[in-house]
C-alpha cells in the first residue's frame, strides 16, 4: 500500500522483486558448480571449502549467486547435479596380484564407485587432492594381504562399518577440525579385507605446520 514502510531490517528497493528463498535442490546445485570448478582449477581447496560452507548456510538465491558470479556458466541438469558430472566415470576397477604398490594420489578424479580386486598388494588412495565430484564414494574391497591406506582431509569422512575384516587390523586416525567445516564427501568401505590392515589417516603435517601445530588443509592464522 502507498506510503506503507518496509517491515525492519529489509533492505529491498522500491520497484525490485523480493529476495527469494533458496531451497535445498538450489544449494546442491551451487555445491555441484563449486565442485566442478574447483575440479577445472578455478579454485583453491580453501576457496572451495569457504564457498562451500556458504552455500550450504545460505537463505537466499542472491547468497548463492555471489558465490558463483566469478566463475563461468557450468550447465546443471535438473536432477541437481553439474551436466559436466557425466564425463565421470560411473565404476573404475583396479585388479592386480603380487605386484607392485598401487597409488592414486594428487589431482585424480573420483568415480562414482570404485572396486578393488587386489591380493598381496599395498594400495594407497590419497584423497587430499582428488577432484570431487559427488557427496559419496562406495569402494568395494576385495583384497587380501597388505595395507589398503585412505589418506583423507577435513571435510571427508569415512565409513568402515559395511567392511567386513578377517585378520585384519583397522586403524582409523582422524584430526580434530572446526565443528562448522561443511562434509564434503563420505566414502563408503564395503566388501571384505583378508589379512593385513586399513588404515584410514589424515595428511601428514610438513616440519613448519608441525612446528605451528596447524592441520594442512587450514589457512595460517586458523
Amino acid at each position: 500500500m502507498p506510503g506503507e514502510t518496509p517491515p525492519a531490517g529489509s533492505h529491498a528497493v522500491p520497484g525490485s522483486p523480493p529476495d527469494l528463498r533458496a531451497s535445498h535442490a538450489d544449494r546442491d546445485r551451487t555445491v555441484d558448480v563449486l565442485r566442478i570448478a574447483a575440479g577445472d582449477g578455478l579454485l583453491t581447496a580453501d576457496e572451495l571449502d569457504e564457498r562451500l560452507e556458504a552455500a550450504l548456510s545460505a537463505r537466499t538465491l542472491s547468497e548463492l549467486a555471489l558465490l558463483t558470479a566469478d566463475l563461468p556458466n557450468i550447465p546443471v541438469t535438473t536432477d541437481g547435479t553439474a551436466a559436466q558430472a557425466a564425463e565421470v566415470k560411473d565404476v573404475v576397477r583396479i585388479e592386480q596380484v603380487f605386484s607392485g604398490a598401487i597409488e592414486r594420489t594428487g589431482r585424480w578424479v573420483l568415480p562414482r564407485r570404485l572396486e578393488l580386486a587386489v591380493s598381496w598388494c599395498d594400495v594407497t588412495l590419497d584423497l587430499t587432492e582428488a577432484v570431487i565430484t559427488q557427496n559419496t564414494l562406495r569402494i568395494d574391497v576385495e583384497m587380501t594381504g597388505k595395507t589398503l591406506t585412505l589418506i583423507t582431509r577435513p571435510g571427508i569422512e569415512v565409513d568402515t562399518d559395511g567392511l567386513v575384516r578377517a585378520h585384519c587390523k583397522l586403524k582409523h586416525r582422524g584430526r580434530s577440525t572446526p565443528t562448522h567445516t561443511p562434509t564434503v564427501l563420505r566414502v563408503e568401505l564395503v566388501g571384505q579385507k583378508a589379512h593385513g590392515k586399513v588404515t584410514v589417516r589424515p595428511s601428514r603435517r610438513s616440519f613448519g605446520q608441525w612446528l605451528l601445530r596447524r592441520p594442512p588443509s587450514l589457512p595460517a592464522g586458523s
